[in-house]
């Protein structure tokens, strides 16, 4: 996946890349042709570094309604010779969604150019899709004919048919064109022909099977490491030695994991660790230093995993070290530590930040942490996170560790939360945002009148404070 090029924080263009509250307020106090450029650029190129889980399309299209923005830059980016020369969802996905919102808001301009990027764009599906919870009826039939015109009568074309109707998030188009008398037929045939495949497919499940034995599980694991680094077997491998192993087995599982080869190494420690054995933690530490990357990175994966107590004792060993495993050992506290751990967790949230910057992945465990053992004195280091990290699924996280660790939280980045891009951030607001400000009682009535928040947010929002002409 593209890595996006993120402004600093302090800038219009970082805090919308960003999904920042503040973004939007920013937006609206800039001059107009300034915000509009901000705001295309980022609808056009895609900030986000995880598209599947971060928020910023319902966001994007609340702004563009508050500016009034023209379509003619969605256009331009939608109809690019590089969505036949090298189509890419990542490209234009971001893009149709927030036409959808803005369709949904009304604007019959954005409608239309989700109607036409159907017919003719690369990414059509996600424009269906977009099309299929907002369009009525009429308007996806003509689409029908377009739609079906993609998928040429052969049996190929008939087989990538099936692989559309069935890969569709939504089905409403595509039982339309089911019901109509000149194309229903076919699709009809389509939507049978998918299902028989799934069923065909359950009973004959395929894949790769190791023997039964620790031997042959052992070697399959290593096979499956050699033959595709990228898609390792240790976890399954470990769930086939939890079936096959016995005690007599254990003399080959301790060697394999003290000094085998890669593969049947990584899967031997995931194994020992999960049944906690007596010597998985002295074996994990080990394989985090001396092993291969790939040896180290299972070794601190499947220490993560492990549940005993014995697990989180040896933590408060590790955890003052400034390598892998104390990060290890501080992502193990934060979920499962005390309040005595409370020093240790913030210590290493502020070395990690320190040494990796506000974006590394172990942040995630930290920050919880931080706000589940309400450490206080960690409120510094929150709000820098909360600033900086280009993630916003990061930065919720750390806005609900300030709640409970920052007093002032209520009346300053809460306010700024009702207008995240991220639902969870905002029903954490409409909780939390004191009322003193007139910006929190005018963006609660507009959220619980906005018919496309979310429930959760409004639920919030509607113990607080009522619609405005109810």
């Amino acid at each position: 996946m593209f890595e996006p090029v993120i402004a600093p924080s302090g800038t219009l263009l970082g805090l919308l890349q960003r999904g920042r509250g503040d973004g939007t307020l920013h937006a609206l106090a800039a001059p107009k042709a300034e915000a509009a450029v901000a705001l295309q650029q980022c609808v056009t190129q895609d900030p986000r570094r995880d598209w599947q889980v971060e928020n910023r399309s319902l966001y994007y299209a609340r702004l563009w309604l508050d500016l009034d923005a023209g379509l003619q830059t969605v256009e331009d980016h939608l109809f690019h010779p590089d969505d036949v020369t090298a189509p890419d969802e990542q490209r234009t996905g971001l893009t149709l969604a927030v036409l959808g919102h803005l369709a949904g808001y009304g604007r019959t301009d954005a409608l239309a150019l989700l109607r036409r990027y159907a017919a003719g764009g690369a990414g059509w599906q996600w424009a269906l899709d977009e099309l299929a919870v907002r369009d009525d009826d009429e308007g996806l039939r003509r689409l029908g004919p377009a739609i079906l015109a993609r998928f040429p009568r052969t049996p190929e074309g008939e087989q990538a048919l099936s692989a559309a109707v069935a890969e569709s998030f939504e089905p409403r188009p595509w039982n339309l064109w089911a019901d109509d008398p000149v194309l229903g037929e076919r699709v009809r045939a389509a939507q049978e022909r998918r299902s028989f495949e799934l069923w065909q497919r359950q009973l004959r499940p395929r894949g790769p099977r190791p023997d039964w034995s620790v031997t042959a599980v052992l070697e399959w694991a290593q096979q499956g490491y050699e033959e595709n680094p990228g898609q390792p077997r240790h976890s399954a491998a470990a769930r086939c030695l939890a079936a096959v192993a016995v005690a007599g087995d254990y003399p080959e599982l301790l060697s394999a994991a003290r000094g085998g080869p890669d593969g049947a190494r990584a899967a031997a420690l995931a194994h020992l660790a999960a049944v906690h054995d007596a010597q998985a933690l002295d074996l994990i530490e080990t394989a985090s230093q001396t092993g291969s990357a790939y040896v180290a990175e299972v070794a601190l994966c499947v220490y993560g995993c492990m549940r005993s107590v014995a697990a989180v004792a040896r933590a408060r060993r590790w955890v003052h070290r400034d390598d892998a495993l104390g990060t290890a050992a501080g992502v193990m506290l934060a979920r499962r530590g005390g309040a005595k751990d409370a020093e240790s967790v913030r210590a290493a949230l502020l070395r990690t930040v320190r040494l990796h910057g506000p974006d590394t992945a172990s942040l995630w465990a930290l920050t919880e942490g931080a706000g589940r053992l309400a450490i206080r004195d960690a409120a510094p280091v929150l709000r820098h996170i909360y600033r900086e990290t280009a993630s916003s699924q990061l930065r919720g996280l750390a806005a609900t560790a300030l709640a409970v660790t920052d007093p002032a939280f209520g009346k300053g980045f809460a306010v700024e939360c009702l207008w995240d891009c991220e639902e969870t951030t905002r029903e954490l607001a409409a909780r939390s945002a004191e009322t003193a400000d007139s910006r929190v009682v005018d963006q609660l009535r507009r959220l619980a009148a906005d018919p496309a928040e979310e429930a959760g947010v409004q639920t919030a929002v509607r113990t607080r404070i009522a619609p405005e002409g109810t």
